[in-house]
């Protein structure tokens, strides 16, 4: 089998598609009421569904998490209006094709990050890893309530553990996990697996 490989340069953009109200997303609107610069209904609750998918961009914060950005902001980076809708429809597209797949599975995609890169000739493509629990946050559908935190599929469980029991600032060293913690993930993201009818192999 060959491989193509094409050198890219990423831009710069955290591409995330929200589903559902969660993580920071949850914790702007409690604040704004608004999203990355978008108006959202009053009342909603933690893990509310979104009216419809809503593209978030965000950039690398200098510590901590992500920062959510505005569409102006956006468009300051990437300098062209034309490119940053061009963005967010790809990007909506794509979350709502696994949307789609995920969900008759019996599990919700709360939200998903995607990654793109520039080539030479300016064309963009979708970069990195896809819809994996490290960039995707995960629900049991029938464990799903809105104004609850339900049990998450995905990588939420161990920041969880890193910012509530490790008390880690996020700044180097990581501390050390105990084996209760990496077996736990890994049970999570096998039966995220089994679900989605994904063969694995643990060596």
């Amino acid at each position: 089998r060959v491989m193509r490989v094409l050198k890219t340069e990423p831009i710069g953009v955290e591409c995330v598609v929200r589903g559902y109200l969660a993580g920071s997303a949850w914790k702007e609107y409690q604040a704004t009421g608004q999203v990355a610069g978008h108006p959202l209904p009053k009342g909603l609750l933690l893990g509310s569904r979104l009216p419809e998918p809503l593209f978030t961009p965000a950039i690398k914060a200098q510590s901590g998490h992500d920062e959510n950005i505005t569409f102006d902001h956006m468009q300051t980076l990437l300098g062209s209006s034309k490119e940053c809708l061009h963005v967010i429809k790809s990007n909506v597209d794509l979350y709502q094709h696994g949307q789609a797949l995920i969900e008759s599975k019996g599990i919700l995609l709360a939200d998903s990050k995607f990654e793109f890169g520039e080539l030479f000739n300016g064309d963009l493509i979708l970069i990195d890893e896809v819809l994996t629990p490290d960039s995707s946050r995960y629900w049991h559908r029938d464990q799903w309530s809105p104004g609850s935190q339900p049990p998450s599929l995905d990588k939420q469980f161990l920041r969880y553990y890193l910012e509530d029991q490790a008390r880690w600032n996020k700044t180097p060293p990581a501390p050390f996990l105990p084996d209760r913690i990496v077996e736990e993930i890994q049970q999570r993201y096998i039966a995220l697996a089994e679900r989605l009818d994904i063969k694995i192999s643990i060596h």
